[in-house]
């Protein structure tokens, strides 16, 4: 399921390889300073582009944006969290990675608010920051960004993530994964989102306000939108497709676990100069083939 391979070029993320760019890379490198560890691998040239996009190429905001993500991750350590201390609020399958991908090989996370089975903001917060480190690193050769697809079945109040847990996920989605979302479809909200809603839209900053979408099933607009990123045949019927979805939980937890070690090998120290993968930089490792994902296994798509 991972890939390590040399990163590649990136073509629909708006991020482009030319001089000026590259000039402005290794000035905001240069003024990180020394880096050592898990902060050397983190910044690769693909990290530091981000976040210049993420500030519109202003070196000492980047600056300021990456700095306050490296203090975030050494303290948060995401990349150190593991699936047995999140199993638990994985169980009903309330947010999880895809095994199909969007029209331009994105990797596809998806969220069910109405299988929502715990009360801890903290623990809501840290199982999204695992199941995004874990997409982030299954990305295809060539990307660096995800779709993010939220179904409302079963959405009532009683059942939603906390306002407190949602916030906290858009705080560290937007400042600290920057560019890394390239679309969130908000799949048949009902009314009483709304409320919900409002009480978390003002923290969401406008670049990534613009890359969330609310689609309804009875909406021409929202049914062809859909269309031109994803392929009906795979997609979910929850979400128009013609496939159907079902979550193994034990089946999940299987795959969790074999890549929690390879998320271990790649994380190891080293100061050593390193590969790329998309987007992260990493120790040497050797190419291995995707884990085949069958039918039976944890996500079922059938038609």
């Amino acid at each position: 399921m991972f890939l390590f391979k040399r990163r590649g070029s990136q073509n629909n993320g708006a991020i482009d390889d030319s001089s000026p760019q590259d000039a402005k890379i290794n000035e905001l490198r240069a003024a990180l300073g020394h880096l050592s560890g898990h902060s050397l691998k983190y910044c690769d040239d693909a990290c530091l582009r981000r976040y210049l996009v993420a500030r519109n190429w202003d070196v000492h905001k980047s600056k300021k944006m990456l700095d306050d993500s490296l203090k975030w991750r050494a303290t948060y350590k995401p990349e150190e969290i593991r699936w047995h201390e999140v199993a638990h609020e994985g169980e009903t399958g309330k947010s999880f990675r895809a095994n199909f991908y969007d029209r331009f090989g994105r990797s596809v996370l998806i969220s069910r608010p109405g299988m929502q089975n715990t009360n801890s903001p903290e623990d809501n917060v840290r199982h999204v920051v695992y199941v995004l480190e874990n997409t982030i690193m299954n990305l295809r050769d060539g990307q660096e960004q995800i779709s993010w697809l939220i179904d409302f079945t079963g959405f009532t109040i009683n059942t939603n993530i906390s306002v407190k847990a949602a916030r906290g996920i858009i705080n560290i989605l937007q400042s600290h994964y920057p560019e890394r979302l390239a679309i969130s479809f908000l799949y048949n909200p009902p009314r009483i989102f709304q409320a919900f809603w409002k009480a978390i839209e003002y923290f969401i900053d406008s670049k990534t306000a613009q890359k969330v979408h609310f689609l309804y099933p009875n909406n021409q607009d929202s049914v062809e939108l859909m269309k031109s990123f994803f392929d009906m045949e795979n997609l979910p019927s929850v979400f128009g497709g013609k496939a159907t979805l079902t979550y193994d939980h034990e089946e999940f937890s299987k795959m969790m676990t074999i890549d929690d070690l390879k998320t271990a090998k790649f994380w190891e120290f080293s100061d050593k100069p390193c590969r790329h993968m998309n987007g992260h930089s990493g120790p040497e490792v050797a190419p291995e083939e995707p884990m085949p994902i069958s039918v039976s296994s944890a996500w079922k798509e059938g038609k």
